[in-house]
């Protein structure tokens, strides 16, 4: 992998046509420790945000043990960048045959569920191993409700009355069980934990069962940019996130049980910006190399605001308009598809032009993982860069929450 100081470096280098990813590991460790450092408990880190095997062992060497999977090709990715680390099986819906390499192959011992048919082809497999139930913890999901951009109740987890009757059954049957939850990608609520463990407080009474541990999933916010026309978007900071957790968890009786988070956007997002090229600037539309088929789908169904960083090919001599004007521009992906437009504008110099490039910062989360083939275009290259983003200079532009007309 080529490195390079900064984005800047890296396209004036190599003059892509194609989409750049840019990697920072040492970001990446960073924040991923800084995590470690909060969490009262174990960090699993869900490899379904970015699953690419230099981050999964660049995480590895920052000290994470634990991963969070739901697929055989996330066990074997897991697996061949760190050999001993521990798996989390936290899918509530799983073919039993995956259950069975899960168990057999890869020997995790942690999993979910949310439906006794789940109970039922995990006891199969269990059966049919001669595994001794009392060796794996399985993790009850209950539903949520909360303030997030991605709402992740709607397809997972089992009501608090449901919730109870899995857990005995899980006991009787000879099972350690524990209680988790996800309240959704990006939350905007620091209540939205407490509400949580308070369900999570109605279940574990009711049951009244041993529980051998809790895992509140992930959730935690990466900050983005913001448009500076607009009023910044009221985030906590992760520090102050933590702390209220950490005093929910004191006041709901869980801190004395073993814990579990299963961060994702919040250790990857900042490890990796992208290098676009536009195309074609058509009047006020840029086309450029990427789009929503590609690196660009979770900024826009997720409605997150993607800092930027212009940067001018000098090959262009003549330019028109003032270079000092930022204005919006309506934002065209790379694919045949008429969809393939970005919902918000990207807002940049009045000068851009066709052949320039764009450093879109923030990237690291999901972007790698929603990538598709769609029409042959697949961005796959990778440079290291050194200096973080917010250390490059502040960005001269940014996607925005506003719409065109």
């Amino acid at each position: 992998m080529q490195r390079f100081d900064n984005a800047r470096d890296a396209a004036l280098t190599l003059r892509p046509d194609d989409p750049v990813y840019c990697f920072r590991p040492e970001v990446l460790k960073a924040d991923a420790r800084r995590f470690m450092g909060l969490f009262p408990g174990k960090t699993a880190y869900a490899v379904k945000t970015n699953g690419e095997p230099m981050v999964l062992k660049a995480l590895a060497e920052a000290g994470i043990e634990a991963f969070d999977v739901a697929s055989p090709a996330e066990f074997e990715a897991v697996r061949a960048a760190s050999p001993r680390a521990e798996m989390l099986y936290m899918h509530p819906v799983k073919a039993q045959s995956d259950i069975r390499l899960a168990l057999e192959t890869y020997g995790i011992r942690v999993i979910a569920v949310d439906h006794e048919d789940e109970i039922t082809k995990l006891s199969r497999v269990v059966q049919a191993l001669d595994i001794d139930p009392g060796t794996i913890i399985v993790f009850v999901r209950i539903q949520t409700k909360g303030s997030a951009a991605y709402e992740l109740s709607k397809k997972f987890g089992a009501g608090p009355a449901h919730a109870v009757e899995l857990l005995r059954r899980l006991d009787r049957n000879g099972y350690k069980v524990g209680l988790c939850f996800h309240v959704g990608s990006q939350i905007a609520d620091p209540e939205t934990y407490e509400r949580a463990l308070r369900s999570a407080d109605w279940v574990r009474n009711r049951a009244a069962v041993p529980l051998a541990g809790l895992d509140v999933g992930g959730g935690f916010p990466a900050e983005y940019g913001h448009d500076p026309n607009r009023k910044a978007p009221e985030l906590p900071s992760l520090e102050e996130l933590m702390a209220r957790l950490r005093a929910d968890l004191d006041e709901w009786a869980f801190m004395d049980m073993p814990l579990v988070a299963e961060p994702g956007r919040v250790i990857c997002a900042h490890a990796f910006s992208l290098i676009v090229r536009v195309m074609l600037r058509k009047g006020r539309r840029l086309y450029i190399n990427d789009g929503i088929w590609s690196s660009l789908s979770d900024s826009w169904t997720g409605k997150i605001t993607l800092p930027a960083r212009f940067i001018p090919d000098p090959a262009i001599r003549s330019r028109n308009g003032d270079k000092s004007k930022i204005v919006p521009f309506k934002v065209c992906g790379a694919t045949c598809d008429s969809v393939d437009i970005l919902s918000r504008p990207f807002w940049l110099p009045e000068t851009v032009d066709t052949g320039d490039w764009i450093e879109i910062g923030h990237i690291g989360a999901y972007s790698m993982s929603l990538r598709t083939r769609f029409n042959g275009f697949y961005p796959d290259t990778f440079v290291e860069v050194t200096t973080p983003f917010e250390q490059g200079g502040a960005p001269e532009s940014f996607a925005s929450l506003e719409t065109m007309a």
